[in-house]
């Protein structure tokens, strides 16, 4: 007899995988905790989730929508062009990595563990990519566009943010100022109003609720 999911009882998993991947990783946590926090059998939990890495994307997946959907609202009010890639790449080097508590780093943990056996989904890596690849072509001059055609720049832009993520859960090197204006520098070219804005985001933004 095939079971009822109830929306309730999904709802308590992924609550309970939430607080368990914040404070123990996704390495670290096992699908019995999760059942055991959320008062359900681990059998039960299959019957929601076909992995633990299924449990991990429906959380992580509209977070991180969420997230870029946000960055892109801000990005899109923002009328310097220099400072809309500055936005950019330090809402995806510097805010995302260390917001609650390096939690994108579950991810990363995740398709280590799992590797190609994982089945995992792509798609939310395109969507980012699509989304990045938006942002950038609304605020680099058209002759740095030409310039980088052949490459993924969006994609080399998420590996770096995947070693940004990594190095915060490390303690070791995060993003700097620096390395955003020399990265804004290479790709705005002659356009780059390097050390004419502030390079340094205001306290306001350094005090956004989603810091951790």
């Amino acid at each position: 007899m095939v079971q009822v999911k109830k929306k309730e009882v999904r709802e308590s998993i992924v609550r309970s995988a939430l607080r368990l991947f914040g404070r123990q990783g996704y390495a670290g946590t096992s699908m019995s905790a999760i059942a055991k926090a959320a008062d359900v059998s681990t059998a039960n939990i299959y019957v929601y989730f076909g992995s633990k890495l299924d449990v991990l994307f429906a959380i992580y997946d509209p977070w991180l929508r969420n997230r870029i959907d946000e960055l892109d609202a801000q990005f899109d009010r923002e009328r310097s062009n220099d400072r809309r890639l500055r936005l950019l790449l330090s809402t995806l080097w510097q805010d995302i990595p260390s917001e609650r508590n390096g939690f994108a780093n579950n991810l990363v943990q995740a398709l280590s563990i799992e590797g190609r056996s994982g089945n995992y989904n792509p798609d939310l890596l395109n969507w980012m990519e699509g989304r990045i690849s938006r942002m950038i072509a609304a605020a680099v001059p058209a002759d740095r566009l030409d310039a980088m055609l052949g490459i993924n720049i969006a994609h080399l832009i998420m590996m770096a943010f995947d070693g940004f993520v990594i190095n915060y859960r490390l303690g070791k090197r995060l993003c700097t100022d620096e390395m955003i204006d020399t990265m804004c520098r290479m790709m705005m070219g002659a356009a780059a109003n390097i050390g004419g804005g502030k390079s340094r985001r205001d306290a306001t933004d350094r005090n956004s609720p989603n810091r951790p």
